[in-house]
């Protein structure tokens, strides 16, 4: 039941991104702005914990004020909040892109070495694409987002449906 329940609402919330994207992309921006100003004051918070050492406090109060600013810049306005968005996630894409190739070009025995090498190049002119053209690729993301939310829902929704049919074969 609670998959079914799951699916359902998966589909609702992807029929709403892909039918309100904007709208969408606003409570998103607004959300990253909450989730900037709690993270930093759970920072600026833990830099005087007494089980900090010195250089962890200074790190500690630095990312947390950076943080709270941030933050209350995504409440200045819809497309600051989005702004800081497409770069928050651009910058993690391609330092992560970059640590998958150097990790995949540098590392012989490596698992799927070529897949992890093929992704790191993927993530990293991903987040080149982000950092470049923030707006647009926010928009793209939320119509991905939107239809992964719809296949993911039908997908959860049957397989609901095949456990309850296979539930009620068993006991019957």
């Amino acid at each position: 039941m609670i998959l079914l329940a799951a699916g359902i609402a998966a589909i609702a919330l992807g029929v709403c991104v892909l039918v309100w994207p904007g709208a969408t992309l606003a409570v998103v921006g607004v959300l990253f702005g909450a989730y900037l100003l709690v993270n930093g004051v759970f920072q600026l918070t833990g830099a005087f914990g007494a089980h900090v050492p010195g250089g962890m406090r200074v790190l500690h109060f630095v990312t947390g004020a950076l943080s709270v600013l941030l933050g209350l810049l995504c409440f200045r306005g819809e497309a600051q909040s989005l702004l800081l968005l497409a770069l928050w996630i651009g910058f993690g894409w391609l330092f992560r892109g970059i640590m998958l190739i150097v990790v995949a070009a540098s590392t012989e025995g490596l698992p799927a070495r070529g897949w992890q090498l093929f992704l790191g190049i993927v993530t990293l002119l991903a987040g080149v694409v982000l950092i470049v053209s923030p707006f647009g690729s926010l928009a793209a993301l939320a119509l991905v987002a939107g239809l992964w939310l719809i296949i993911l829902g039908v997908a959860e929704v049957v397989h609901a449906l095949r456990l309850r049919f296979l539930a009620a074969r068993h006991t019957a």
